[in-house]
């Protein structure tokens, strides 16, 4: 890419930021839009506004700025401050590096023209390529500037990431000492139940538990299969909704001139398309009269015979629930294993009833699906970023000669075809992880998003930057190479600095285009106006139409992941993409912020277990790093290139101190942060109510014969506290 397609990417990007938050502006002021640009102040009880409506355009940057870490914790839980605390910790990394990198690598590289003259397999150097480590020369002095660079964006990481740790786990820690009551503290998670004669899953589990925790012991809830009891439940409700909507419509339509109003009909057969015609409202009611006994009865039956070898038990205590997540409870490891509940709004139900090795079987077979769509990836990704260049393209379309070389599509189709590709590319492999990390038995959407992350990560590290930076390079210089194979270590010397140009583009995309459309909203405008004007009729159908949902780890947290790689592996060689990274990390701070102080909801809380994922990825994208840097300096024949071997060894020893002081903290609750008293008492019935799935909970909850065998003779005990 020549510099001028560079510059029109990047103006062109920055210009359509400026649009999208000169939108956001005019229509974050409309009274209307409320809901869309400030729902989670509104599910709060708060007034959109702090102020006058009538502000000026850039008072929220103010208001995000002087936000505090307080300010995110109440908004949107320890999650979205854990989030931050991983920008936090990136803006670090990137600025502390470029204070060094960026005022001594760049005139290093651009007063060495030994190479920017020399005409190579695609072309000449372009001006960007001039203040990279590409220019200079093999051997030379110079190179000492940039060996030390390298030392120092791995000891600035190795600095950033332990003091991340410690916050985090200092956020954990106050969290689970609050005196709130937060039902997952009371309850483990209990599964691969042996089987036994004479005995129910039910009798089994009260029995056992009894036995061992017998002072703590509350009650049990045993997991059933609740396959065809969910069906009837959603039915149910499906026409609950649609009488619901009926009775509003019918209500509208009354009028002055026509009091008695329009009664709604509709067709009964496939998609109310065909069939014939009923009263909505009568045939809504019958149905739900059908249906309510109906589902009754099977719930009764699934409570009493469906149970399945899982269950949740419940402790009097938080003490005593987080010391028995954390004992062994049998000889064998494949029964009664015990983990910590997760929180009941993110329980993966049709996970739980999983044996062991029938999950270590799944988790296995998901790693080979994944490593077989990495490797089949890498080559699409690989062709098409070297398909999208446009001497390539050329090449390969001869018919497209013409169009290609008039001088604004060339522009054009240099500073934006590989990069949307690209993003397309990625695009579609979110949701596909989601459905396979689900596969492996996973208890938990919290857990599944961070094992989506990791799997992620790999497809960012293999297919984007190597597959990228090497495919890319190779595809395009696939001649040079069938005349002269040992030819592979020079062009990739002259590739990757190249290459970084590409990513300089897709970084700029990514924080000018990407989030514009995030802070003006604009997708979410137009789905909420479509769907208040054509689908809402009720009060229920307004509020689900402007749910705002959550900040989206599952997308955002390896999206940041694949910048952040890129950044650190570029940040030696091609030293002006630090100050891109800055810009992509402190604008997502700024409107991240915005957004999680007004916009988005949390679905869950996990209290920051994401961290550790986070901080092994950013290590893994330093090892990457590190040894991208070890090839590239055996490319400029340094001899002293030896000398950063230490630097992979020190990353893992970095890593494995962390996981020693840190991680266990992450995965059990610590006994002293879950000892302290509780500023109230709790209702254990109410806690025990929490982890009722939908479809089994029954207005006549406190009288349904079925759930009384559930009770556990610690209702007629005092409960202790400690």
């Amino acid at each position: 890419m020549d510099l001028s397609s560079f510059l029109t990417s990047l103006g062109t990007s920055f210009l359509i930021f400026v649009v999208l938050m000169w939108i956001f502006a005019c229509l974050s002021s409309k009274p209307g839009n409320d809901v869309v640009y400030y729902p989670n102040r509104i599910l709060k009880g708060l007034e959109p506004y702090e102020g006058a409506r009538t502000r000026s355009p850039f008072t929220w940057i103010w208001e995000a700025l002087c936000s505090t870490e307080a300010d995110i914790i109440s908004m949107s839980g320890i999650d979205t401050a854990v989030y931050f605390v991983f920008l936090n910790t990136v803006l670090g990394i990137l600025v502390l590096s470029g204070l060094v990198l960026l005022p001594v690598l760049l005139p290093v590289a651009a007063t060495d023209d030994s190479v920017s003259n020399q005409s190579t397999s695609n072309g000449t150097f372009s001006n960007l390529d001039k203040i990279s480590m590409g220019n200079v020369k093999a051997r030379s002095p110079r190179l000492w500037a940039f060996f030390i660079g390298t030392y120092w964006v791995s000891f600035v990481t190795f600095y950033m990431l332990w003091r991340g740790y410690t916050h985090v786990s200092e956020l954990r820690a106050t969290a689970f000492m609050a005196a709130d009551v937060k039902a997952e503290q009371f309850t483990i998670l209990v599964r691969d139940i042996p089987p036994v004669e004479g005995q129910t899953h039910k009798e089994q589990v009260d029995s056992f538990f009894k036995a061992i925790h017998p002072e703590t012991f509350y009650r049990s809830m045993v997991v059933t299969d609740n396959e065809e009891v969910n069906k009837i439940w959603e039915e149910l409700e499906g026409y609950k909704k649609k009488l619901a909507q009926a009775e509003a419509v019918f209500a509208k339509s009354k009028t002055t001139s026509q009091p008695e109003g329009k009664r709604p009909t509709n067709r009964v057969g496939f998609l109310g398309l065909i069939g014939r015609k009923v009263d909505t409202i009568n045939y809504c009611n019958e149905k739900i009269k059908k249906l309510t006994p109906k589902l009754e009865a099977e719930q009764k039956l699934t409570i009493r015979e469906k149970q399945l070898s899982a269950a949740f038990v419940f402790f009097n205590n938080r003490l005593a629930a987080a010391s028995a997540a954390q004992s062994l409870h049998a000889q064998m490891l494949d029964t009664w294993t015990v983990i910590e509940a997760p929180e009941p709004r993110q329980v993966i139900w049709s996970n739980l009833k999983m044996k062991f090795y029938y999950r270590q079987i799944r988790r296995y077979m998901v790693y080979v699906v994944v490593a077989l769509t990495i490797f089949f990836y890498m080559f699409p990704i690989g062709f098409i970023s070297a398909f999208t260049t446009v001497k390539n393209l050329e090449k390969l379309l001869p018919f497209m000669k013409p169009i290609v070389h008039q001088q604004v599509v060339k522009t054009i189709l240099e500073a934006y075809l590989p990069n949307i590709a690209l993003i397309v590319f990625l695009a579609l492999l979110p949701n596909f992880l989601m459905i396979l990390s689900k596969a492996e038995g996973i208890p938990s959407e919290s857990h599944a998003v961070r094992a989506a992350s990791g799997k992620y990560f790999c497809f960012t590290v293999l297919n984007v930057f190597i597959g990228v930076t090497v495919g890319g390079t190779l595809f395009s210089a696939s001649e040079t190479l069938e005349k002269d194979p040992n030819s592979i270590a020079n062009m990739l010397g002259v590739g990757l600095p190249r290459n970084a140009t590409f990513f300089l583009t897709f970084v700029a995309l990514k924080f000018f285009v990407g989030y514009g459309l995030e802070l003006s909203r604009l997708v979410p405008l137009i789905i909420y106006y479509l769907k208040r004007k054509f689908l809402c009729k009720t009060e229920a159908e307004f509020k689900e139409a402007w749910a705002p949902g959550d900040l989206g780890y599952a997308t955002r947290v390896p999206n940041d992941m694949l910048i952040i790689t890129i950044v650190i592996c570029y940040s030696v060689i091609t030293p002006i993409i630090i100050p891109f990274g800055m810009a992509y990390f402190s604008l997502g701070w700024l409107i991240v912020r915005n957004q999680a102080l007004k916009v988005y909801v949390p679905s869950y809380e996990s209290y920051g277990r994401m961290w550790p994922h986070m901080h092994s990825r950013i290590l893994a994208a330093l090892i990457v790093y590190q040894i991208t840097m070890l090839g590239y300096f055996g490319v400029k024949i340094f001899p002293f290139t030896p000398l950063l071997i230490p630097l992979p060894v020190l990353s893992l020893v970095f890593a494995f101190v962390c996981s020693k002081k840190f991680y266990k903290s992450f995965r059990y609750t610590p006994l002293e942060v879950a000892c302290l008293e509780l500023k109230e008492m709790p209702n254990m019935e109410t806690i025990f109510r929490e982890y009722i799935p939908p479809c089994l909970r029954s207005d006549k909850f406190e009288i349904d014969e079925h759930f009384e065998d559930a009770r556990s003779s610690q209702d007629f005990r005092t409960i202790s506290f400690v």
